[in-house]
């Protein structure tokens, strides 16, 4: 039946949110809104180089049939069953932006063949244009997923036919870091030519250089060279948008951190990026909150590049007053994390902030969310430096976070018999879980640091007892290093895995529970809550083997390799808490001991996350990388899982977001339906 599609679509509804702004918070938002969706084109550059043709021709096809795709079967264009099978292609391509999924990098590619495609494409000299632009690469497979450049991998991120390799960016990498080149808003091209080799360090900015600056280095042969404006048409529209959102900035604070966001986009500098986030910092809980940059590197191979982003939301009061609770009290629960030993730094051990500056925490409701990726909830900013120094914000996406509490897919290996009682405890235990791992994961920690030569942040010559080994740490964060430029690839997945395991571990917290309204006489006890969420570890653990690339042995997703880690810890370490039942080729199921979660489950958990918080505090990469890839390896009788999870996988989620325009001087709200139409129509309408 037409309109009829198998992957779920969740709208992202904000009516009731937007509708309690004033006019000049209305103003702010649709204009930074406006500067978000102008982000779209760069993430569509960074994902892959015919990203952008294929999002152009979507486009154009709406333009060829006014929108009524129904003409393509009346015209014999396409069948229906092809137009339905476009049309699902279509929303998913719009809502990951890009050919790749958000969520595990994976490709994937419209279930139409050559012959119609290029038949549709005759509808308009641009769409046969852009056809022919993207004819080799919409349908083809390999590349499988993201990756380093490769047969069977590619990156948007290393552009161009001559492919770098992965020591080679390292090098590079550390060379720019010499000179404090931060990487985050940068791609690499390689050039080799009759010349010689030329690396271009393409840096993204408004401005353009003329003439570059061109430099040599000992350790890699050729050329390197930086040359800025990268993405400049679409951060100078970024640029506009954000100027137009000032005039209606409700304080001096948002008005300084959009002229440091404007400063930074033009000039490129991350510098004065950086000081934008100190700003925005302090910025507390505004009515409408706001994310922008080359944020987060989850999909740079190398671990160290950023995806833009740009997200504006607008806080829920009632939402935020429960969460604030929890910031309230988050000393206490500090004290029972692993690494919290003795009586020093008042119970909290060295490898702990002294003071816990409480975050300004709030529940957000997204009108804008322009990423490969819609996350539940986010910690920022991610410099270390900033995050010690000057805080940083924690948002849970509320609009987000209620796709969650859908229960139109039946969860994957979870015993019938449990089914019921899993469903009604999925939602509050998974919200929660969201909230500790942003507020606690990604808030606590504190890095062994020397700051310049012969100036540390720990004595030296009493070094802190390295709570894993029993002796004195023998490791730190040297002058100019950093967690992702020292962890490379593994700082994502390592970070995630990290704040994970905090949530996980206090989610049998009596206390902490009690908090939420949790306890033994509530509807829903904190013993549910606590079974559902190692129930939860099982499931996500063999959920995440579906973006194991068993080709080239390399995982897809940063989230992924956590849960699965997560999920051997347990089954390796656990003492029986949890274990997987598998039925022959057909069935997993995952099993809890109830009687085991605090005496096996919970201490395993523990022993994970403290080895993983001492080898991030202390700079020790090689430890890291030997533990972390041995409890992520895919080999046995997990090969064996993953073939079962391939073929139980369900259709991803896709989101459909609202508008918002101009009319006078007034800001109207556009809401979509949970149609693919609906999503296409909305992405019309953005006109970007």
């Amino acid at each position: 039946m037409a309109g009829q599609y198998l992957q779920p679509i969740h709208v992202l509804g904000i009516q009731n949110a937007f509708s309690s702004l004033s006019n000049q918070e209305k103003l702010y938002a649709h204009h930074l809104s406006r500067a978000a969706w102008h982000g779209t084109r760069i993430i569509l550059r960074q994902v892959s180089p015919e990203s952008i043709g294929i999002f152009d021709f979507i486009l154009e096809l709406y333009t060829s049939c006014w929108g009524e795709w129904d003409l393509l079967v009346e015209d014999h264009d396409l069948t229906r069953e092809e137009l339905d099978s476009f049309l699902d292609y279509a929303a998913k391509f719009l809502s990951n932006i890009g050919n790749f999924y958000g969520s595990g990098d994976q490709k994937f590619v419209p279930s139409v063949s050559m012959q119609s495609l290029e038949r549709v494409a005759e509808r308009s000299p641009k769409a046969s244009e852009l056809f022919g632009k993207i004819s080799g690469q919409i349908l083809a497979i390999p590349p499988y997923g993201l990756g380093f450049p490769s047969g069977h991998a590619q990156s948007a991120y290393y552009p161009g036919d001559d492919i770098i390799s992965r020591e080679e960016i390292a090098i590079l990498s550390r060379i720019l870091e010499e000179r404090s080149i931060l990487p985050e808003n940068t791609r690499i091209r390689k050039i080799e030519n009759s010349q010689g080799i030329v690396y271009e360090v393409l840096q993204a900015s408004v401005d353009k250089d003329t003439q570059p600056l061109e430099f040599s280095s000992p350790n890699l042969q050729g050329i390197i060279r930086i040359q800025r404006g990268d993405h400049s048409d679409e951060l100078s529209k970024i640029c506009s948008c954000l100027a137009e959102a000032k005039k209606y900035a409700t304080n001096k604070k948002q008005a300084a951190f959009l002229s440091q966001y404007i400063d930074s986009f033009q000039s490129g500098s991350l510098d004065t990026y950086r000081e934008s986030l100190r700003t925005w910092i302090q910025d507390k809980s505004p009515r409408v909150e706001n994310i922008f940059g080359f944020v987060e590197p989850y999909r740079d191979p190398y671990g160290i590049r950023a995806e833009f982003e740009g997200l504006v939301a607008i806080t829920d009061v009632e939402e935020t007053k429960s969460l604030m609770k929890l910031v309230e009290n988050s000393s206490t629960f500090i004290k029972r994390l692993p690494w919290a030993t003795g009586t020093e730094n008042d119970g909290k051990g060295p490898f702990e902030k002294a003071l816990f500056e409480p975050p300004d925490f709030t529940s957000i409701h997204a009108l804008a969310y322009c990423s490969s990726i819609i996350f539940p909830g986010i910690n920022l900013p991610n410099y270390n430096d900033i995050r010690e120094q000057c805080g940083f914000k924690n948002v849970i996406i509320a609009n987000r976070m209620n796709a969650e509490s859908n229960k139109s897919q039946t969860p994957l290996f979870i015993d019938p018999s449990e089914m019921e009682s899993f469903q009604k405890h999925k939602y509050p235990a998974y919200y929660w879980w969201v909230v500790l791992h942003e507020l606690l994961g990604h808030g606590t920690g504190r890095m062994m640091i020397e700051e310049s030569e012969g100036n540390f942040n720990f004595d030296p010559n009493n070094p802190p007892i390295n709570s894993v080994t029993g002796k004195p740490i023998e490791t730190w964060y040297k002058p100019g290093q950093t967690w992702t430029g020292q962890f490379g690839d593994l700082a994502t997945t390592v970070d995630e895995c990290r704040a994970e395991l905090v949530g996980a571990y206090l989610m049998d917290d009596i206390e902490l529970l009690g908090l939420f309204g949790y306890n033994e006489k509530s509807e829903i006890t904190a013993q549910d809550l606590t079974y559902n969420i190692y129930l939860q570890l099982g499931v996500d653990g063999l959920r995440g083997l579906a973006n194991f690339n068993a080709k080239n042995e390399k995982w897809g997703q940063a989230h992924s390799r956590a849960h699965f880690s997560i999920l051997k810890c347990l089954l390796t370490d656990g003492g029986g808490c949890l274990t997987i039942e598998c039925d022959g080729e057909k069935d997993l199921t995952v099993r809890v001991d109830r009687t085991k979660i605090k005496s096996h489950g919970k201490p395993a958990l523990g022993r994970m996350l403290l080895r993983l918080h001492m080898y991030r505090c202390t700079a020790d990469v090689e430890s890291c990388r030997e533990y972390y890839e041995q409890l992520s390896r895919v080999d046995g009788e997990y090969l064996a899982w993953r073939d079962i999870v391939l073929s139980k996988r369900q259709p991803k989620w896709v989101f459909v977001q609202p508008n918002t325009f101009l009319e006078g001087e007034e800001v109207v709200l556009k809401e979509y339906g949970d149609t693919a139409r609906d999503v296409i129509q909305s992405w019309v309408d953005r006109n970007v």
